[in-house]
């Protein structure tokens, strides 16, 4: 019976997570694949090559035959075109595949018969939480953002009572309450904030709450969430009904994380140039959809914008890509999961079951064809 061949490669800068680590090389090794990784692939991450070894991974600075000779391929970030031709047909190739802005890199994976999964379009129900990476990575992002925004403040987040008086605790307002929200809203009340949260659907009141934050109500008419759990997108006119209302809690606000980043869409504008004018010298914005052009009107990604009323706007497009040893002990377990799901144990190898829920949803190509007809074109 052949023995199956993982290859994970190093992922190129700047990236810092990796799509492997020692426990999910255990796992896969256990359920009888061979796991090759290319050298280097854990120092970001804290995992050198013999902690790999020691594991069970073939370590290897041969890159190109490593493509050549996997059935299955894991990375983080979207491969480069002319790497999808190296590798050979029936491959599995599991990654972030961005495959709204990247119909180019579906159509390669197509012509080489190479079976692409974007871990984007994982489905978001109880059966695929433990493969959802999107949810795993945005977990880091609302931690992260708080713990970026609480070292950029110049002063401190929890009330102090001093000999020399008392300090206020600082005022936190989360935008979007998502799983990026929620972490963030936990994170910033465990530094002893005072949190304010808003979102456009009314269903998760009752979870800000339980984690002992304030929800802030704007009555926005008719809003809901879509059936994967996403906030549905708001008219125009309530979008500028949503900046009104926010408006008056971010000028009290000393920190502003906002969380609306919507997978295979620009990022709506919810916090204006007008909304940042109103808000406080020294305080701090954080936009966690920096990466899909910002929530916040002069986010910049990958930069910390400093306004004329001296607030500072940080765009850190991959927050989660700064905890790179979380990162990616969490990525690569989702991965693990994925294909420990669908792992056929008496024929040794992945079991394309088409008609399944998970791979409706995030299998792309497969025998040379685009799954989805809205990649077809």
């Amino acid at each position: 019976m052949k023995t199956m061949q993982v290859f994970c490669p190093k992922e190129p800068t700047p990236e810092t997570r990796a799509s492997a680590d020692p426990d999910s090389v255990k796992k896969l090794t256990g359920l009888g694949l061979k796991v090759v990784v290319e050298s280097g692939i854990g120092l970001s991450s804290d995992h050198d090559d013999a902690a790999y070894e020691k594991a069970g991974a073939v370590i290897t600075t041969d890159r190109t035959a490593a493509m050549k000779e996997a059935d299955v391929v894991f990375r983080v970030t979207t491969p480069e075109a002319e790497e999808i031709g190296g590798l050979k047909p029936g491959c599995l190739h599991v990654s972030f595949l961005n495959p709204f802005s990247r119909k180019d890199l579906l159509k390669a994976f197509a012509d080489a018969k190479v079976n692409a999964v974007s871990m984007e379009m994982m489905p978001r129900t109880t059966l695929a939480q433990k493969m959802d990476a999107i949810s795993s990575q945005a977990n880091l992002a609302g931690y992260y953002g708080v713990i970026r925004a609480a070292e950029r403040l110049n002063s401190i987040l929890p009330m102090m009572m001093t000999p020399a008086g008392t300090i206020s605790p600082a005022k936190v307002f989360i935008i979007g309450v998502g799983v990026a929200g929620l972490q963030a809203i936990a994170t910033a009340k465990r530094l002893g904030a005072r949190v304010e949260a808003f979102d456009t659907r009314p269903v998760v009141e009752e979870q800000v709450r339980s984690l002992g934050a304030k929800f802030v109500k704007i009555d926005l008419g008719e809003t809901g969430q879509t059936d994967q759990g996403y906030a549905k997108e708001l008219t125009p006119e309530q979008l500028e009904m949503q900046r009104k209302g926010m408006a008056k809690v971010c000028a009290q606000s000393d920190i502003v994380i906002t969380t609306a980043k919507l997978f295979g869409r620009p990022a709506p504008t919810v916090v204006t140039k007008d909304m940042v004018a109103g808000m406080k010298r020294g305080s701090i914005i954080v936009d966690l959809a920096a990466e899909t052009g910002g929530n916040v009107e002069g986010t910049v990604a990958d930069e910390e914008v400093t306004t004329e009323n001296g607030v500072r706007i940080i765009g850190t497009a991959k927050l989660e890509a700064c905890l790179p040893k979380h990162a990616t002990q969490m990525y690569s377990a989702n991965v693990a999961n994925f294909v420990e799901h669908f792992w056929d144990t008496e024929a040794n190898s992945f079991s394309y079951k088409l008609d399944d829920e998970i791979l409706t949803g995030c299998l792309m190509t497969h025998d040379g064809e685009i799954r989805d007809e809205r990649f077809r074109d």
